[in-house]
């Protein structure tokens, strides 16, 4: 349910209706918002007997059963976009944000030159795996701690904030302890010991959808997090896998749309994982903007060819300038500049 209190209410008021909620064995979320503060319920199997008691307080305005099997992640719940801001960068805004790096970090000298050509086309995050979970196991699996101290070291080069992924639930202190933004990926969208620990830190989660995972899997899973106490979600369109094999993943772009009408929560998409081909990112990335998405998550490698991890889905740093270029002018259609993107980069 949602307690959404009156515009004049008092911190005292808010504060006492939350007393009554904890002392009904139930949560308080408190969500204020530009002219109101909502409290959102959550933890009870049914209706609250209560209800009515809550309605009759001070300061509150109205008692809402929120009707989707995901509340704190629900329109319902919270009508305001959810912004999330780390070191300055805002993600979910008015305008939008491009996460770019390797798909592994390989060395220094591969981190810190895509980190800086990134930076110079204007994207304002740096994504990098440390971890990676590969489909066989002779493959690369990442620099492990190594690989994070390097992205804490671009990170100080840069001033760009830093995504990686963390793939069970032993690694989440350390992954935490260097990175800005912790990412779920596909495989683990619903290794549900995995979202309530990461719910329990106060870093920000970004969640992949899973390969073959319905709008209502994921936005669940998302409630996983939320529920442990971590407001700031970021979801991932990185493809789904259906029966066609033209690319790596079908891009579902049409769960953008579908997604602004359910959840508050930022969303990025990611044409680097779901096409599989450098060729498809460019205008799979002007298509993402174009539907409404917060941002892209781009790969890009100094020698893709080279790559010891997805090298074919890479993009040379000149092609991501390029790309920067094209994507910016769908950006200014829609009134929505891209973070990081100055006269001095579009150069």
């Amino acid at each position: 349910m949602l307690v959404v209190m009156d515009a004049h209410a008092t911190p005292e008021d808010i504060q006492a209706v939350c007393t009554v909620i904890e002392d009904m064995g139930l949560q308080a979320n408190t969500m204020p918002g530009p002219t109101r503060t909502a409290i959102g319920i959550t933890g009870n199997q049914g209706a609250i007997a209560e209800a009515a008691r809550l309605k009759l307080m001070p300061g509150v305005r109205d008692v809402i059963r929120v009707t989707a099997p995901y509340k704190l992640v629900s329109r319902e719940y919270r009508e305001a976009d959810t912004i999330i801001e780390i070191n300055g960068v805002q993600i979910g805004g008015p305008s939008l944000v491009v996460m770019a790096g390797p798909c592994s970090i390989e060395g220094r000298e591969q981190l810190l030159t895509t980190a800086e050509a990134v930076k110079a086309a204007g994207a304002t995050i740096l994504r990098g795996g440390a971890f990676k979970p590969r489909t066989s196991p002779y493959s690369f699996q990442g620099m492990g701690e190594d690989g994070l101290k390097l992205l804490a070291e671009a990170r100080e080069l840069t001033g760009m904030p830093v995504i990686t992924e963390v793939m069970d639930t032993e690694q989440v202190d350390l992954v935490a302890e260097y990175a800005d933004i912790l990412q779920l990926g596909a495989r683990n969208m619903q290794n549900f010991a995995l979202l309530k620990r990461v719910g329990r830190t106060r870093r920000p989660v970004m969640l992949k959808r899973g390969l073959s995972s319905t709008v209502k899997d994921w936005l669940l899973s998302a409630e996983y997090i939320m529920a442990e106490g971590n407001q700031a979600v970021i979801l991932c369109e990185r493809g789904i896998r259906t029966f066609d094999d033209h690319s790596r993943g079908t891009f579902d772009l049409s769960v953008v749309p579908v997604l602004r009408e359910l959840t508050h929560l930022p969303i990025i998409v990611d044409p680097s994982h779901a096409t599989g081909r450098w060729q498809s990112i460019l205008p799979m990335s002007r298509a993402g903007i174009a539907s409404g998405a917060d941002g892209l998550m781009i790969e890009v490698h100094p020698n893709p060819a080279e790559a010891w991890s997805d090298g074919e889905q890479s993009l040379l740093p000149e092609r991501f300038v390029e790309l920067m270029e094209q994507v910016e002018r769908i950006a200014d259609a829609m009134d929505r500049p891209i973070q990081g993107r100055t006269k001095a980069a579009a150069v």
